[in-house]
């Protein structure tokens, strides 16, 4: 096994980010990453302070709400959301840096990445939300889906 490429490397951290989070539907990681350097990580799950999302507490879960859909319902952030929080909370500047994310973000979260000054987003797994496409279309970010080097060759990329 040699040595793994930048985007191999960032997204396996961003996979290992991952662990960490407390949804029960879906486990997210998010890397924020600009010049080689990480600026900030971030999970999904509960917002400080708030206890961790169980069945009990997943509104979603509770009413069967599909995946996509109803957003506000959840008790928790996305693995984006947290990232860009984190840079935040702390002063960090994250105008023009790369997200390294497990899956494509949704809508609400691409307007956060464009809106962050974030140029380039790469993701592993496809989560189709075509109003999320379609802004990341038009505001010139680029967007790759990773292929191969241990990440998901069942990905195509776009």
């Amino acid at each position: 096994m040699g040595r793994p490429g930048w985007d191999s490397y960032f997204m396996k951290i961003a996979q290992d980010v991952s662990t960490r989070s407390t949804c029960i539907r879906r486990s997210v990681g998010a890397l924020i990453v600009k010049d080689k350097r990480i600026l900030s990580t971030g999970y999904n799950g509960a917002t400080t302070n708030i206890s961790h999302c169980t069945e009990e507490t997943c509104l979603r879960t509770k009413y069967n709400v599909p995946s996509g859909e109803r957003h506000e319902l959840c008790r928790g952030l996305h693995a984006e959301q947290n990232a860009i929080i984190q840079a935040a909370y702390h002063g960090v500047s994250i105008n023009g840096a790369t997200i390294y994310i497990t899956h494509q973000p949704c809508s609400i979260c691409t307007k956060m990445i464009i809106n962050a000054g974030i140029r380039k987003i790469v993701c592993s797994e496809p989560y189709h939300d075509p109003l999320a496409e379609e802004m990341i279309g038009e505001s010139g970010i680029d967007l790759e889906i990773l292929v191969g080097g241990g990440i998901n060759p069942d990905v195509m990329k776009k």
